[in-house]
């Protein structure tokens, strides 16, 4: 008798790297389309079209398939995304223009993931396990920034608030942008609309470096 290979459901075979890939890709649709509450195993695996024992053998379970998919799946903008692509570069600017470059970089970066904007909305009405593995990656993406870029600047703003202040309105702007076209008079479904943003956010940044 003939000892055939791993098989998916189907009658396809399996590769184990594809089937990573493929549970990781799953888990993304997943939460697109029913959020944080109809995120499971059986859900996940589905999607994927693989036994969820799978998830157990290859992740330990969701969380840490949870955690593949935010290190690996695209989820967030990186460092090298952040800083505009040259990192070397980025550092020798002045701090101006790294705030600025860092608001446009992450308006650009979120803006070109329709699957993170979805996300990060069910997390304002979903909180669990799951949505804390995703945060806790993305605040340490953050937090690595600020160490690399910001910590050595000498000047008595709160860097990191600053960066609250404007990570958190662009995200709030981006997401409700999804669904609904104005805020406060500004056309979120219209390119000049974000210009106009990304304007105001360079007036306000110029305003504190000279108030420092």
């Amino acid at each position: 008798m003939t000892q055939t290979s791993p098989k998916k459901r189907g009658g396809k075979p399996r590769n184990s790297e594809a089937t990573r890939r493929s549970l990781i890709e799953a888990v993304g649709h997943v939460l697109a389309e029913k959020g944080f509450g109809g995120l499971g195993v059986n859900a996940v695996a589905r999607q994927a079209g693989v036994d969820k024992v799978l998830i157990y053998r290859y992740f330990e379970g969701l969380p840490g398939l949870m955690k593949a998919f935010g290190q690996e799946g695209d989820f967030w903008p990186g460092l090298r995304e952040l800083a505009g692509g040259d990192i070397d570069s980025f550092k020798q600017l002045p701090l101006e223009e790294k705030l600025i470059g860092l608001g446009r970089n992450f308006l650009k970066g979120i803006r070109a993931r329709p699957l993170t904007q979805e996300i990060m909305a069910w997390e304002t009405v979903h909180r669990n396990e799951l949505t804390e593995v995703l945060e806790t990656l993305r605040e340490t993406q953050m937090i690595r920034f600020y160490e690399e870029f910001l910590e050595p600047e000498k000047t008595n703003i709160d860097l990191m608030a600053v960066n609250a202040i404007f990570g958190g309105g662009l995200s709030y702007l981006i997401c409700r942008s999804r669904h609904i076209r104005w805020y406060n008079g500004v056309d979120l479904k219209d390119e000049e609309g974000w210009k106009r943003i990304e304007a105001a956010m360079e007036h306000i940044i110029k305003a504190a470096i000279q108030m420092k």
